[in-house]
């Protein structure tokens, strides 16, 4: 059972996109660096801001591409090929269309769904990384996905999803010991608390 060795989150570097929807990977890998005091800092090497901890006594690297999204694979694939970490060792956060907003999913290998930031990834890497899927919910039309992706949810939705995070937080110690059977039953069965 191979443990985690690599946490990445995907989303597009800048203040005017910070707070969008798109951004969901990087608000989830941002605060494991905040929960476990691991500095995050511009490496140029590798396109992106790096940091490297103890997790639960488990020695993890994070990254946050500022490559833009859909150039994500020139920040990752370089880190993964410098330390030789295989893909199994790595968790890519991303948000996900598919998945209804306050919902969250991890899953191993399938396609890129789409997701522009893995399918930019996928061609390196393969397929046979963990994903954590962070809900964000489909605006009903195809036409409106780049203009939902790149906005702000609303107030319940940001809660909805801040909810979903730290359900993912939780699992964190199966994560990074390698039990994804486990944090996968935890992560997927998590449902938001109805009033």
């Amino acid at each position: 059972m191979s443990q985690l060795t690599l946490m990445i989150g995907l989303g597009n570097p800048g203040q005017q996109y910070a707070q969008t929807r798109h951004n969901a990977g990087f608000w989830f890998v941002s605060q494991v660096a905040t929960q476990f005091n691991i500095e995050l800092s511009a490496d140029k090497k590798f396109n992106g801001l790096t940091g490297r901890g103890r997790i639960f006594d488990r020695d993890v690297r994070l990254l946050l591409p500022l490559t833009f999204m859909n150039k994500s694979g020139q920040s990752v694939v370089p880190m993964v090929n410098f330390y030789g970490i295989t893909p199994n060792e790595v968790l890519i956060a991303h948000d996900e269309l598919d998945i209804p907003v306050g919902a969250i999913k991890l899953k191993t290998g399938g396609g890129h769904g789409g997701h522009n930031g893995l399918r930019d990834i996928t061609p390196h890497l393969g397929n046979d990384f963990h994903r954590l899927r962070i809900g964000i919910g489909h605006p009903g039309h195809k036409s409106k996905v780049s203009g939902h992706v790149l906005s702000k949810p609303s107030i319940d939705d940001q809660m909805a999803i801040e909810a979903a995070l730290e359900a993912a937080m939780s699992a964190l110690p199966l994560l990074v010991t390698g039990d994804f059977e486990k944090a996968r039953s935890q992560i997927n069965g998590f449902k938001l608390p109805t009033d």
